[in-house]
């Protein structure tokens, strides 16, 4: 019998991935959590413990189809916060420079979007 993955699952799985460990690694690896601790943001201990958090949280979420659409929101809010904070500085050293060090996020943040429409409230 064939099966095939649907490619919002396929779409859904990825980003699940992709967050759950970049959680997961922000909470083993020191240099992951001190690059987070050392973007100069107030309560910089409280908030890595929260995107910890809502990165497995809602990657679990997505993985498991469960509240995708409520998932997806503080998900887009962690990426286009990653962007402003450790990305866009990089536009003063060259477009090129920025959009290779941004590609990912642009990757995800595009994939969020596709699954917020996808699941509307």
């Amino acid at each position: 019998m064939y099966t095939s993955l649907s490619t919002m699952k396929l779409i859904r799985y990825s980003v699940a991935y992709v967050f759950i460990i970049s959680g997961v690694m922000k909470l083993v690896n020191t240099e992951l959590a001190n690059g987070f601790l050392h973007l100069g943001l107030p309560y910089s201990h409280i908030l890595l413990k929260i995107v910890i958090l809502l990165e497995i949280g809602c990657g679990v979420l997505l993985l498991v189809n469960k509240a995708v659409n409520h998932a997806v929101i503080p998900l887009l809010a962690i990426m286009i916060a990653a962007l402003l904070l450790t990305k866009f500085p990089l536009l003063h050293t060259g477009f090129l420079t920025f959009a290779f060090h941004a590609r990912l996020d642009i990757v995800m943040l595009v994939l969020l979007i596709i699954l917020y429409k996808r699941y509307p409230h």
